[in-house]
């Protein structure tokens, strides 16, 4: 699974990293290096515009919050309860198959944190990223509807997001079984296109991380509190 992650580049530097079209945010996200459900989050993300459905889609950056709500739920709040989504099942399960169908996104990350030890409370964090560069997680996302506002109300319309996670590599998984799923760039144009709805060959297209391209190194349990926050989080620390 994916509990924690961190981004610390500014949206103008992911925009230029991740060849975006359109930067979409209203507030731009302070840099974050203790990542955790219901946080606002960048996604990438290819969408139709809506004053020219004949133009093309556009590749854009936006704010979602992590933990998605589905369009059909009746409460925000089972976000909640929906960060990570096994790929393997999500292309039919009933929370996640219509944004796996039409709604895919790439959440950027430096990395991310997994834990290692069997006692609650007392399992060591570890800090897992690439050598270099950003790490395209898979995601989903949704645009769920608040009846309670007017149509004219910005926010009457909640955008949220997944992360689709897999099987570890052999590597990382001695830390944790489970990893987020990740995009290689050659195929960020195929993943994102909103046109593509073939479900069987998006999952075939998706395939766990090659062994040996991620590092891990044990960092502080002082990442465990989700109000501490810096770059210290991802020093490496000696068990």
């Amino acid at each position: 699974m994916c509990g924690r992650y961190v981004v610390s580049q500014s949206v103008d530097d992911l925009a230029d990293e991740f060849d975006v079209d359109r930067v979409d945010v209203k507030e731009r996200l302070e840099p974050d290096w203790n990542v955790a459900p219901s946080k606002p989050v960048y996604g990438v993300l290819t969408r139709h515009r809506r004053d020219e459905p004949d133009a093309g889609a556009q590749r854009r950056i936006r704010t979602l919050r992590w933990g998605l709500v589905p369009s059909w739920a009746d409460d925000p709040t089972i976000g909640n309860k929906l960060i990570n989504a096994r790929v393997e099942t999500a292309a039919q399960k009933p929370s996640f198959r219509r944004a796996f169908a039409r709604r895919r996104c790439l959440l950027p990350a430096e990395g991310f944190y997994e834990w290692r030890g069997e006692t609650k409370g007392k399992k060591q964090p570890f800090f897992i990223h690439p050598p270099e560069g950003t790490l395209a997680m898979a995601g989903l996302y949704e645009i769920w509807r608040d009846q309670s506002r007017p149509d004219d109300d910005p926010d009457a319309f909640l955008w949220s997001a997944v992360i689709l996670t897999t099987d570890a590599t052999d590597d990382v998984g001695e830390i944790h079984p489970r990893m987020p799923m990740l995009v290689d760039r050659a195929s960020w144009a195929e993943w994102l296109d909103p046109d593509r709805t073939d479900t069987d060959g998006l999952t075939s297209m998706l395939a766990p991380a090659t062994p040996g391209t991620l590092d891990a190194y044990p960092v502080s349990t002082e990442v465990n509190r989700v109000a501490n926050n810096g770059p210290q989080l991802i020093d490496p620390v000696t068990l």
